[in-house]
This record gives C-alpha cells, structure tokens and sequence, in this order.
C-alpha cells in the first residue's frame, strides 16, 4: 500500500484512538460545571463537530470556486466529498445541540440566531448533496450547485457572528473564557483533533471514490462516442 493510500486508514486511526482518550479525559478528568453537570460535557463533542463541519464548508466553497473558475474535476470530487461529510456532521450538531438545549433552556429547540441560521446552512448543503446526487456530470447541474456551496460561505461566518451581532441565548463558553480548568481545555482539544482527523480521513476517502466514479463516467462516454462514429459509418 502506498503512503497515499495509508494517509486516510492512518488518520481514521488516529481519529478512533482519540475519540476513546477524548471519553476519557471528558468523563474521567474533566470536572463537572457548575451549573449544567454532567449534561455540560455535550460540549467536548458538540463544539469540535460543529468547528470541523464549518471547516468542511468553507472548502467545498472554495473548492466549488475552483470549479466555475477552472472546471477542474479534482476540485469538483473533492467539493462533492466535503459537501457529504460535512452535512454527517452537521446532523451530528443537530442532534446533540438539543439534548444540551434541553436541560440549558427546558426545551430542546429555540429559534436564536446561531441555531437558525446552523439550520439553514445545513439544509443549504443537503440541497448541494442532493443536486449533485440526482443531477450526476451534467455541467449546469454541476455550476449550479457550485453557486450554492461558494453562497454557503457568508453563511458559516454568520453562524460564526450571530451571537455577536442579534444576540440570542447561545452559549459563548470558548470565545468568553468559559474553559478555565486545564483538564476542560485538554478534553475541548482532544475533541476537535478528533473530529478534524475523522473528517480528513472521510473526505480523504470519499474525494478518491469520486474520482473514481468521474474516471468510470469519462470511459463510458468516450466508448458511447466510439461506438456512435463507427455505426455511423
């Protein structure tokens, strides 16, 4: 197996050894908060998917930027790939938000600017997956959604600011210096390497497998071509 094809098994294997020290040092050496208990280390898990989601977006963005300016197909698999995982880990934020939600507010859901507009961003690129799913090689499918995903953009950083800006009931525990215990911080880091090796590992994986399948689709029209000019002649 060559390096390249050992860099994804390595990094969904590192993922995996630290996703158990990230449970580890979450639930055994991170104290409990003060007011949230155990219900608190959510956050070791929720935060890090959420990071790692956004990273992901901001690169089939930029990547779909690459593809209306270029047509480059390495850059289209590889936006079609960081489409996929992210929407997986969007989900995931989706569904533990809630369960944090329910014992920070009383109920699981609130419509506050962060969570609406996390909502709208991943619905925004579920219609991106789902237009490249359905609309397969079709070159003003494949330009339309680029457009979608290079909208995304201002999106992320709007989810990023929209505490700041219309407020809301959202926690600000990284940005407002609410990880003051080293364990905490240890726990907060050890989430995120999880999540962004995972994430690297996947999208590693699925841009290969896209690939594959433009490489498939390009031989197959070139047979189909091949096949039309000799019966035609």
């Amino acid at each position: 197996m060559s390096a390249s094809h050992r860099l994804p098994v390595a990094l969904l294997g590192l993922s995996a050894a630290l996703f158990f020290l990230t449970l580890y040092w979450t639930f055994f050496r991170a104290p409990l908060e003060a007011e949230m208990g155990i219900v608190q280390k959510i956050f070791y898990l929720h935060v890090p998917a959420a990071i790692s989601m956004q990273l992901l977006f901001v690169a089939c963005g930029i990547a779909s930027l690459v593809v209306l300016v270029k047509g480059s197909q390495r850059a289209d698999a590889f936006a079609v790939a960081a489409a996929e995982v992210g929407v997986a880990l969007a989900l995931c934020v989706l569904i533990s938000g809630p369960l944090w939600a329910r014992k920070a507010w009383g109920h699981y859901w609130e419509w506050e600017p962060r969570l609406t507009l996390t909502l709208v961003l991943t619905l925004l690129f579920m219609a991106y997956t789902a237009l490249r799913g359905f609309g397969g090689a079709d070159p003003l499918t494949t330009r339309i959604a680029a457009g979608i995903a290079i909208a995304g953009i201002p999106a992320i950083y709007l989810v990023r600011v929209a505490v700041e800006w219309w407020g809301g009931t959202h926690p600000q525990v990284v940005w407002k210096g609410g990880l003051e215990n080293l364990d905490m911080r240890i726990a907060f880091g050890l989430g995120i390497a999880t999540f962004v090796t995972l994430a690297g590992g996947l999208v590693i994986l699925r841009t290969r497998i896209e690939r594959a399948r433009q490489d498939l689709e390009s031989l197959a029209l070139d047979a189909a071509a091949r096949y039309d000019l000799e019966d035609s002649a």
